[in-house]
């Protein structure tokens, strides 16, 4: 027999492939314990209802990002090219652990089953970016744009390269990573 911690893993890479893929609306229940291979009873050991489900999801994978991008940005750092490398790095590193997780935050970030605790994480998390554009164009290292389109910039261009490379229209490589770092900051920056 499966023990806890293994059932309710799998109960959360179901939901994370079911709901990045269907949506949450168009996931049900029943889905995600087929998915798991767990009776659908056992979900409801777990959590209330497909709304408990997503936002624990949704925090879970909000705050672990926000770790990522934060882990490594030093209070003193040498400049925000190297802020934002950090910030790339962990970026990387989230996406290679969860692999659909990023898509899942985006497409569920406005989503009207979040509880206050769930957009209080995911404003934690936009407001952490947006005072690192905000720093930077103080400094005139960043372009002087909404903010909003600065992060449209950042997150949209780095998942939609992770989406052809999960479709293997792109390899990973060390390379293109290079690449896209370097291309993601020539759109960002007043630096060329």
């Amino acid at each position: 027999m499966e023990s806890t911690p293994t059932k309710q893993k799998a109960i959360f890479s179901a939901s994370l492939l079911l709901f990045a893929e269907r949506g949450f609306d168009a996931t049900t229940m029943p889905m995600i314990a087929e998915n798991a291979k767990v009776g659908a009873g056992t979900i409801y050991r777990y959590f209330k209802n497909k709304e408990s489900l997503v936002n624990e999801l949704f925090q879970q994978h909000v705050n672990e990002f926000l770790q990522c991008i934060e882990s490594g940005l030093a209070n003193e750092r040498d400049g925000y090219r190297d802020g934002f490398h950090h910030i790339f790095e962990g970026m990387v590193t989230f996406t290679k652990n969860h692999p659909r997780a990023l898509g899942f935050i985006k497409t569920h970030s406005q989503g009207t089953f979040l509880t206050e605790e769930s957009r209080l994480a995911y404003q934690k998390l936009v407001e952490f970016v947006c005072t690192f554009f905000r720093e930077g164009q103080k400094q005139g290292v960043i372009r002087n744009l909404p903010e909003n389109a600065l992060i449209a910039i950042l997150f949209g261009s780095f998942m939609e390269v992770y989406e052809m490379i999960e479709n293997d229209y792109l390899s990973l490589t060390d390379e293109l990573l290079t690449g896209v770092e370097e291309s993601l900051w020539a759109a960002l920056s007043r630096q060329s």
